[in-house]
């Protein structure tokens, strides 16, 4: 049985995403992995089964690791507007230290993976970022309970909380906006989209 060597395989999981961002999931063979890092292509299964195996425990570590960076300071017991700046913050910090990741993490959502990994989500019994969920979910019902927010569904509250940040970024890593103007997102964009959003969502 061959040795696992730690140093190859972190450069088989950063090169499997790079590749996955480059060329899409359909793109990315075990081939085109074990060129790419210079290895024999019978290495990669020195840590994985096979490449399911790989894409799915890359997105298990990637989703623990954001968890662990959005969950930091945040609270279910803040107040509206202090719990969902204290998220915008955490998940800014992270998109800009993790770019590669953000785009693996897009890529599959994109794909037929997404659906198993919807699945693990919603379920209770599930570790799959199963603390960022409870904590946000009873964030929410403590805000409806004070009441800060309108009673939504779930899938409601998230966009409309969420998604003005990840369309910025979207714009930044593109190098520009809808408008096709150059766009560059930094703290002043971050904190003026932060407070448009809050004064619409909160009451």
């Amino acid at each position: 049985m061959r040795k696992r060597d730690i140093g190859k395989e972190i450069l088989v999981k950063q090169k499997a995403m790079e590749i996955i961002v480059e060329y899409g999931l359909e793109g990315f063979t075990i081939n085109k992995l074990a060129k790419a890092c210079g290895i024999s292509v019978g290495t990669p299964y020195v840590y994985y089964k096979d490449k399911d195996d790989l894409v799915k425990r890359i997105v298990l570590e990637e989703g623990a690791r954001m968890e662990e960076v959005v969950n930091k300071d945040f609270t279910p017991d803040m107040s509206l507007a202090e719990g969902l700046r204290i998220q915008w913050q955490n998940r800014f910090n992270y998109m800009e230290n993790n770019a590669l990741a953000i785009r693996f993490l897009d890529q599959v959502s994109r794909s037929s993976y997404h659906t198993d990994f919807s699945d693990q989500f919603k379920d209770d019994s599930d570790p799959f970022l199963s603390k960022l969920k409870s904590n946000l979910e009873r964030f929410v019902d403590n805000a409806v309970k004070r009441g800060e927010l309108d009673n939504m569904p779930f899938s409601v509250f998230w966009p409309l909380a969420f998604s003005p940040l990840y369309a910025l970024r979207r714009f930044h890593d593109q190098g520009h906006g809808i408008d096709q103007v150059p766009f560059l997102f930094d703290d002043t964009i971050l904190w003026m989209a932060f407070d448009k959003m809050i004064k619409g969502l909160k009451n």
